[in-house]
């Protein structure tokens, strides 16, 4: 079942392009790794997927919602964290799951109390998240993205700065996620983590889209590692 639709996705500013022809699907269950060199146009992308930048040109639908026509129906099933968790450090992790809860209709308190499951917070949701770890504040983050119950989620760097223990956790998560149904499209510099998590690879670079595949044709094809066939595709090995 298709979620997520972007159909010759453009943006122009001040004459310039960011991003041109990007057109992929992702379905229902699917893990999509979304990388590219630094000032590749991932990032603008995004944020067209997610109408936060107005496009040029093109289409994005959400569950067969025009995230421009029917903003509200489109975006109702979709989390999201796009840079950092937006967090409140003085309340609990409790207190600002209640706030995101607000923002929705009719979330009841067992389904707060099931996200908080789904991350492994019981123990410390109701400690103030200034003494969260940095890999706890990212699962109360994802909580947050998932206490709508998304058909869609979009994670950007979802394991930046995190230890190896809050990357194997970050890690699990999203794959049980997954498991459960749920769309998912990774941000990520971290091609290790792509690599272990997706099911798919989109490379982007100059704005516009260089590789859509399998990670294991991707791979395979070359015989190379995810690294080296990135290196290779893009003649680069920074990614954003």
């Amino acid at each position: 079942m298709e979620v997520l639709k972007c159909d010759n996705l453009k943006k122009q500013i001040k004459g310039k392009i960011i991003v041109e022809n990007i057109s992929f699907s992702i379905n229902k269950g699917d893990v999509v790794g979304f990388i590219g060199p630094n000032g590749a146009g991932k990032t603008t992308a995004i944020k067209l997927i997610l109408g936060l930048m107005k496009l040029s040109e093109g289409k994005v639908l959400i569950n067969g919602f025009d995230i421009e026509k029917d903003f509200e129906s489109a975006i109702e099933k979709v989390g999201s964290i796009v840079e950092n968790p937006d967090l409140y450090m003085y309340l609990s992790g409790y207190d600002n799951l209640k706030m995101t809860a607000n923002n929705y209709k009719n979330i009841s308190k067992e389904q707060i109390n099931e996200v908080i499951k789904i991350v492994g917070l019981e123990k410390k949701i109701n400690d103030k998240v200034s003494t969260y770890s940095l890999g706890m504040r990212q699962r109360l983050g994802i909580a947050e993205a998932i206490i709508n119950k998304p058909e869609l989620l979009i994670l950007d760097e979802p394991t930046n700065g995190l230890d190896v223990e809050g990357v194997i956790e970050i890690r699990n998560l999203i794959k049980n996620l997954s498991k459960q149904g749920m769309a998912i499209l990774i941000s990520s510099h971290n091609l290790t983590e792509i690599d272990n998590l997706c099911n798919r690879i989109i490379v982007i670079k100059n704005g516009k889209i260089v590789t859509d595949d399998t990670i294991e044709n991707f791979t395979n094809a070359s015989k190379l590692t995810l690294e080296e066939a990135f290196i290779k595709k893009v003649g680069e090995n920074k990614v954003d």
